[in-house]
């Protein structure tokens, strides 16, 4: 593990003559524009490792075979059953398929959003590049932190779905999960895009704000679903709770970091990845809630297949992966003393 045959050198500047870039005394905000755009870039890596091992998983549980389905045998012609017949399988397998196409979708929403900076620039109407600007800010730690840490585990699971056969290196699983370990540390480790999200773009900079607005746009989104008795209606009424349940956890940790001020840096990590579950979700219900309505118009039927995986990856990632915000929930609330009360010399202590 670790950074091999890799482009990077020590580069020395004695003797050498600089040339300003940009305007004097603007250098950090021109760093943070590219840093910015470097961490949209290294959660695409993470979306990335996701599908990648799931390309590498998915044939492989189709083609092997062990043991019987419980519920009976799936395959009677074959010695047993191939793997995709497992519920465990499965599982694995759909929750890289959510990973990866539920933050595939989340970074197009990214990018619709900087192709609408580039206009409102276009125009020349700053207080449409302002908006925008916030909006895509409020986006980056989460892509960044929650994407990473997400197509991680994605590029694991891969391995496990091989059994000891994903840790050979000629299957190419183990590289997967080689390269994805980087993407959390890259452009700021998953603690500083945890920091920046809730320490200043939530909390300092906009009180809260940025996560009504972004709240309101998932309850546009799930009204006109909300007394559906469906599972579309189901799904758009969890999605309206955790929107309602993200506010309220921000608004007690902005109380409760007023007095105390180690309150952001114990509850960042986790509300980060509170987070992200729901922003994944509510771009899961929109892909659900398209595919719903090109399936009942009738019109494409020979991509009726692609609409039915869509819905049922939403609702797999609904059912199984979105419950584990209540982990991160009760753990972002958690007090601060279960951190910070240990004396340093004590952490030594078997």
């Amino acid at each position: 593990m670790g950074i091999a045959a890799n482009a990077t050198a020590v580069l020395n500047f004695d003797g050498a003559i600089g040339t300003l870039i940009g305007e004097p005394n603007k250098g950090l905000e021109a760093m943070f524009t590219f840093m910015n755009t470097a961490r949209i870039g290294t959660a695409i890596q993470g979306v990335a490792h996701a599908e990648l091992s799931f390309q590498g998983a998915l044939p492989y549980a189709q083609e092997r075979r062990s043991m019987r389905a419980l519920s009976g045998k799936k395959e009677p012609e074959q010695v047993a059953d191939a793997l995709i017949w497992h519920p465990d399988v499965r599982r694995m397998l759909l929750t890289q398929k959510a990973i990866a196409e539920g933050g595939r979708a989340m970074v197009y929403g990214a990018a619709k959003i900087a192709d609408q900076m580039f206009n409102a620039v276009t125009e020349g109407d700053q207080a449409k590049y302002k908006k925008y600007d916030d909006e895509l800010g409020f986006y980056t730690p989460i892509l960044k932190g929650f994407l990473t840490e997400m197509g991680l585990e994605a590029a694991n699971l891969g391995i496990q779905v091989f059994g000891g056969h994903g840790y050979i290196g000629e299957h190419g699983m183990e590289q997967i999960a080689r390269d994805a370990r980087i993407s959390t540390l890259y452009e700021g480790t998953t603690g500083i895009q945890a920091l920046d999200l809730l320490g200043r773009k939530v909390l300092l900079n906009t009180k809260g704000k940025c996560v009504r607005d972004f709240s309101g746009t998932i309850l546009r989104m799930a009204k006109p679903y909300a007394l559906q008795r469906t599972p579309m209606g189901q799904m758009m009424r969890t999605l309206a709770r955790r929107t309602a349940q993200w506010n309220v956890l921000t608004t007690l940790i902005m109380l409760r970091a007023s007095k105390d001020r180690e309150q952001v840096g114990s509850s960042s990590v986790d509300y980060l990845m509170y987070s992200g579950f729901v922003m994944m979700a509510y771009f899961w219900a929109l892909q659900a809630a398209k595919a719903a309505e090109l399936f009942a118009s009738g019109k494409g039927k020979e991509s009726n297949d692609f609409y039915t995986a869509k819905i049922q990856t939403a609702e797999f990632y609904f059912a199984r992966l979105l419950p584990r915000a209540d982990g991160h929930y009760s753990a972002a609330l958690a007090p601060t003393s279960a951190v910070m009360q240990m004396p340093q010399e004590l952490f030594q202590m078997a």
